[in-house]
């Protein structure tokens, strides 16, 4: 992707996502992320309605009449995105591949928490740590961060959640609101996320395609798996195959769905062809 078609793809997703921060997001944002406490603001003269123990009682007593004190809730937050950029996740039978779909929904919330003013950074995840960008506030800071998003060639195809957890503890010592981006067609990751949220707020978001759900009935065919490579033949119009097939996806799926509920993390799914405004939205009010 030349420098020109690579701006105009990030000023592309900048004006959709941003619209959907400003006018959709930002207010529930705020509301379900909290900050981590009151500051003191200012001094005041008492209202009717104000609640007395808010009095100040030093100002009160030099003044001779009632003055409160002022506070704000303490914003600053941070988000940190973890996006899954392994071979799977380069996978789209309808109208996106997932890759596009992690990248709108990342843009989106980095806009949404660059409204609050609070930090925003990323990490690129295959089984390996491929990028990590530490969090900072800016505009400037969330188009570098959707250029990776879109400009980053992954060193390798395979998964490991697990790992790309740890190495967030690594990096982040105070908690962050933290949204991993990920298919999730993989396991071993439920312990070190069980640790990962005492200390953070975690939510998985799981994009997917129909497509994956089931082996559609086509004879012998030859297939390859994205994160090895592995080229297979296989007899898809053997119900047993396919049978196989969707009971090695819904594990997952259920290993995805039991893994953050246990934990106390948040979870939620995008299908590739479904509105993730509407999915996000919904989340954000169940918090």
């Amino acid at each position: 992707m030349d420098t020109k078609e690579l701006l105009k793809k990030v000023r592309k997703i900048e004006i959709k996502t941003r619209r959907l921060s400003d006018h959709v997001f930002g207010g529930e944002y705020h509301s379900t992320f909290k900050g981590r406490g009151m500051t003191f603001s200012e001094v005041r003269q008492y209202q009717f309605g104000d609640d007395v123990r808010n009095i100040d009682w030093n100002v009160t007593a030099r003044y001779h009449e009632p003055f409160i004190k002022v506070f704000e809730e303490e914003r600053e937050l941070t988000m940190m995105l973890m996006a899954d950029i392994s071979g799977s996740e380069f996978f789209g039978t309808d109208t996106q591949f997932k890759s596009e779909i992690v990248t709108e929904i990342a843009a989106t919330l980095a806009f949404s928490a660059m409204q609050n003013n609070d930090k925003i950074g990323l990490i690129l995840f295959s089984d390996e740590i491929e990028l990590f960008i530490p969090p900072k506030k800016g505009k400037s800071h969330v188009l570098r961060i959707i250029r990776e998003l879109l400009e980053h060639k992954p060193q390798s195809k395979k998964t490991d959640i697990a790992q790309a957890l740890k190495y967030l503890t690594n990096v982040m010592k105070k908690k962050a609101i933290v949204f991993v981006l990920s298919d999730f067609i993989t396991d071993d990751y439920k312990d070190t996320l069980k640790i990962i949220s005492r200390k953070h707020d975690v939510t998985g978001i799981r994009i997917y395609d129909k497509h994956e759900e089931t082996i559609p009935n086509l004879g012998m065919v030859q297939m390859q798996d994205e994160e090895t490579g592995e080229l297979l033949l296989v007899n898809t119009a053997s119900k047993g195959v396919r049978n196989e097939y969707y009971a090695y996806y819904r594990e997952r799926v259920d290993y995805f769905e039991d893994a953050f509920l246990k934990s106390g993390a948040g979870a939620l799914s995008c299908r590739v062809d479904e509105s993730y405004v509407k999915k996000l939205l919904g989340y954000f009010k169940r918090r």
